[in-house]
């Protein structure tokens, strides 16, 4: 069975931009596209049949725009039939993940999400989803995947910006590593590898620890360690073009950084039970408030 890619809308630019960009990408991976719509219920709203029909009303009119702006730019998708349900939404979306190659969102950054990711639905989303979750701001366009042309213009023509990987090299996944590289190899775009170090505060050094090395020489020993983790990748995937780079520094900060102009950010979310519920990690949560390309959140155990 050959999964589709999911696009949440909602009538908003945000889902508009989530839905061309999972359009994009549904072809990139030789997939269909399914448009998938859902609605909280609230106590305070109004119940009976009336409210209901106009509620579905809505969304198919969400649904209709989101599929005329589709076959509009991207008309060689092809578009399964598409899905309205009615909330919880944080459930409904995080179902839906389960059946899909690839959940697609619309996110507004810092100021929240708009429509049915209302606040913390979204990151609930993130949070729980079993598959990768792809988040797209409002007015992403097709020509901000790729580099500018000799002039300086936005083009569609032109290689790909660089897709970004962090990496944790002291305990690296492969989910999040192998979604990386193949979405450098379906862009066949350069791969951007980064990983952030922090030099040991005296506290937290013990008795025959090395307190003194010199930062470049730190620097060198964990470019050594991530140009092993990548190895066995570069030899699965020789096509791709890749570029290491280790920097002193907060993760949370080195990564937005890095992920300036990128046509993609990669990241991942650990799926670890905790008493106090399901959680993105502060850099997950950093890249999906703070960076401005699409973030692509890849779960792992």
């Amino acid at each position: 069975m050959v999964l589709p890619v999911i696009a949440g809308v909602d009538g908003s630019a945000e889902s508009l931009a989530a839905a061309q960009w999972a359009a994009r990408e549904a072809l990139r991976r030789d997939r269909p596209l399914q448009l998938f719509h859902a609605w909280n219920w609230h106590p305070r709203q109004e119940d009976g049949e009336e409210a209901m029909a106009a509620r579905r009303h809505l969304a198919r009119r969400s649904l209709r725009e989101a599929e005329d702006h589709i076959r509009r730019t991207c008309p060689d998708v092809r578009l399964t039939p598409d899905v309205q349900v009615e909330g919880p939404a944080t459930a409904a979306l995080v179902k839906a993940g389960e059946e899909t190659d690839l959940l697609v969102l619309g996110s507004r950054g810092l100021s929240g999400f708009t429509g049915f990711l209302v606040g913390s639905v979204a990151q609930g989303v993130v949070a729980r989803a079993a598959r990768p979750v792809v988040l797209v701001r409002a007015g992403e366009e097709a020509a901000d995947e790729h580099l500018p042309d000799r002039d300086g213009n936005a083009s569609t023509r032109t290689p790909y910006r660089d897709v970004v990987l962090g990496v944790d090299v002291g305990n690296p996944c492969d989910e999040v590593i192998e979604f990386a590289f193949e979405e450098a190899r379906l862009r066949g775009a350069r791969l951007h590898v980064v990983h952030a170090w922090q030099q040991p505060s005296a506290v937290a050094l013990g008795p025959g620890d090395l307190g003194l090395i010199d930062a470049s020489e730190r620097a060198g020993e964990w470019l050594g360690y991530l140009t092993a983790v990548l190895r066995v990748w570069r030899d699965k995937y020789p096509e791709v073009e890749v570029t290491e780079t280790v920097t002193e520094g907060r993760p949370q900060s080195v990564l937005v950084r890095a992920a300036s102009g990128a046509s993609l950010l990669v990241v991942g979310r650990r799926v670890a039970e905790r008493s106090a519920g399901p959680r993105t990690g502060p850099v997950t949560h950093a890249a999906i408030h703070h960076v401005g390309c699409p973030v692509a959140v890849v779960p792992h155990v």
